[in-house]
């Protein structure tokens, strides 16, 4: 049985609600305390690269942001979620850096991936190999003595790749989970776990049965210090499902795009389809600090609907994020990610986005809002302009300030409202319920015991109203999102 409640979990970066993890926890105290039951803090770790994903160790809080104390004031209170980087490690980590130095004496060199280990890589292997930038994953390193060796690293130049296929490795990452739970973290998001998988001839992506044991593994020492595991993967929706039945968590990804779909073309078919086969123990969300992904979403909606989608939202976004092969960067148009804010993605119309936020709550699962869709934000084309980085549109800096002003927002104070509702009303402990409903509408339920919930979503008006039976007298109440 899950340790975590079932209630709102909050996304936020340590320094963009506000200007350290300090800021975040008066933000919480502030305007969250009844609304949510748990926080999901991204990386706060030392970090040299990729908005905090190239942490120099896991067993730091970077200075500016604060210290342990921090952190473990939040996870005293709140379900605290982190980011468990599986896949790589810092260039400006000591274990790296020591490797440079040292070379193949170095007491780390096992930890990394050394590509002239596989012999020959062929202009056909390359071309197998999912790729995330613009060349192949190899990075050439120059040790002390002038000598070179190659080395894996799937995203930037300076995010190495860890060896699974040391037990050094594993070691590592054992530390770093038992040092995190002893400062109060329920839940470990494995980022990018998909990539750590080397088998030339072959993707070098979720390589099956591979990929299956390492999630084991860390799911197993996780259970043995007391937390539970987020994988994050970004593909075809079987994979969900493949982690619910390993009991862990999967992530709803292909929640947002179906939203989307059914609100802007008021077609409520799809979505129940998939509400009927969804994982139950899935954590939701419709936005995050990535885009809006495409691949979770194929097999769902038809291809002809997600062309229509992504041509509907293309107007409102900045340029889509590509899936890209190793052999040739350039050729490969299908879109991975589409760059926008979700309050955007729903032209700004507060119906809407209560709407999706109602039946997101309603969904099975644990449900995320992103600090970013929690204030209603919209496109930040500024930052993104003056960083280069697409996502940046949707990751906006706040002050405290911002942050109070953004929280009076009449959508937002809805918002807030039906968060509330979700984190404190009983039912949702207890069963989900998909009710029968017409083909442009929605209609859920939640029941626990004496205690009960009904949405009604019409996707023609986006209206969203909830019906209850309050705790305090057994009379049924209703309220319009």
């Amino acid at each position: 049985m899950s340790s975590l409640r079932n209630a709102v979990q909050l996304i936020c970066y340590p320094n963009r609600m506000g200007s350290n993890l300090h800021d975040l926890y008066v933000t919480l105290e502030r305007h969250l305390s009844d609304a949510v039951g748990g926080v999901h803090i991204l990386p706060f770790y030392p970090s040299n690269a990729d908005g905090g994903f190239s942490p120099l160790t896991h067993e730091e809080v970077d200075p500016a942001f604060g210290d342990w104390k921090d952190i473990e004031k939040i996870s005293a209170k709140y379900d605290l979620c982190v980011d468990l980087t599986v896949n790589h490690i810092s260039d400006e980590s000591m274990e790296f850096r020591d490797f440079v130095e040292k070379g193949f004496a170095s007491e780390y060199a096992d930890l990394f991936v050394h590509v002239e280990a596989f012999g020959e890589i062929t202009p056909d292997d390359l071309a197998k190999i999912h790729i995330r930038k613009e060349k192949e994953p190899f990075r050439r390193v120059t040790f002390a003595d002038g000598s070179t060796a190659s080395v894996w690293c799937t995203f930037t130049e300076r995010q190495i790749d860890l060896n699974y296929q040391s037990e050094q490795t594993y070691r590592l990452m054992e530390r770093y989970i038992r040092f995190l739970t002893e400062r109060g973290v329920k839940l470990f998001r494995l980022d990018a776990f998909g990539y750590t998988t080397k088998k030339i001839g072959t993707s070098c992506f979720l390589v099956e049965p591979d990929v299956y044991r390492l999630l084991e593994w860390i799911n197993d020492v996780a259970f043995k210090y007391g937390a539970e595991c987020l994988p994050e993967v970004h593909d075809h929706t079987s994979y969900q499902y493949a982690i619910s039945r390993r009991n862990m968590h999967p992530y709803g990804f292909a929640l947002p795009p179906l939203l989307l779909y059914s609100l802007l073309d008021a077609n409520s078919v799809y979505l129940k389809n998939w509400l009927r086969m969804c994982p139950r123990n899935m954590i939701t969300v419709l936005d995050t600090h990535d885009g809006i992904c495409i691949p979770d979403v194929e097999g769902v909606l038809p291809d002809d609907k997600i062309k229509d989608l992504i041509d509907n939202i293309d107007s409102r976004s900045a340029d889509p994020i590509l899936r890209r092969s190793a052999a040739n960067v350039h050729s490969v148009g299908a879109i991975y990610q589409l760059t926008c804010t979700f309050y955007d993605a729903m032209m700004q119309n507060d119906d809407a986005y209560i709407a999706a936020r109602a039946i997101q709550f309603f969904a099975p699962g644990i449900p995320q809002v992103y600090y970013v869709g929690l204030l209603a934000g919209k496109n930040d084309r500024e930052l993104m302009n003056t960083t280069g980085e697409l996502r940046d549109i949707n990751r906006k800096f706040y002050t405290l300030e911002e942050v109070d002003a953004a929280m009076e927002q009449p959508v937002v104070q809805r918002l807030l409202k039906l968060m509330r509702f979700r984190t404190n009303y009983p039912a949702f402990q207890g069963r989900f319920e998909l009710n029968y409903s017409n083909d442009s509408s929605v209609a859920m339920a939640w029941r626990h015991g004496e205690h009960y919930c009904y949405l009604f979503v019409d996707l023609n008006f986006n209206t969203a109203n909830i019906s209850y039976i309050d705790e305090s007298d057994g009379t049924k109440r209703s309220f319009q999102c």
